[in-house]
């Protein structure tokens, strides 16, 4: 079971994979919920809504209202900003992941040269 803790450790997981998707192209929070569910976060619509809302307050997502009959649903996409800030993140993961990784990948790039060497 997750904690609180856990909660927090991967919130900025969490708003990283939000920004990605929104600079693909629009975002809603039901899209954004199941899209992160694919990925084993469970975040309820009162986690995630807050977090959108804060993340557009900090000028990294623009919202709209879309209205369709009787139903609206807000709209989300990134700002310039946001487009940036996902550009330096991309960055500083790539960074990292080398490092959490480094000693899996080498020794993965010596067993596949030993294998084609034996070949």
């Amino acid at each position: 079971m997750k904690t609180f803790a856990d909660r927090w450790f991967y919130s900025g997981l969490i708003r990283l994979h939000i920004l990605h998707h929104a600079v693909e192209g629009p975002v809603f929070g039901f899209g954004i919920i199941e899209e992160l569910a694919r990925h084993g976060y469970r975040v309820s619509p009162g986690a995630l809504y807050p977090l959108l809302h804060s993340m557009e307050k900090m000028g990294y997502l623009r919202s709209v209202e879309e209205r369709s009959g009787r139903w609206s649903r807000r709209i989300y996409r990134a700002t310039p900003l946001g487009q940036s800030t996902l550009q330096d993140a991309k960055q500083k993961v790539r960074e990292l992941f080398a490092e959490l990784f480094e000693k899996e990948l080498a020794m993965s790039d010596s067993r596949r040269k030993r294998r084609s060497a034996g070949a």
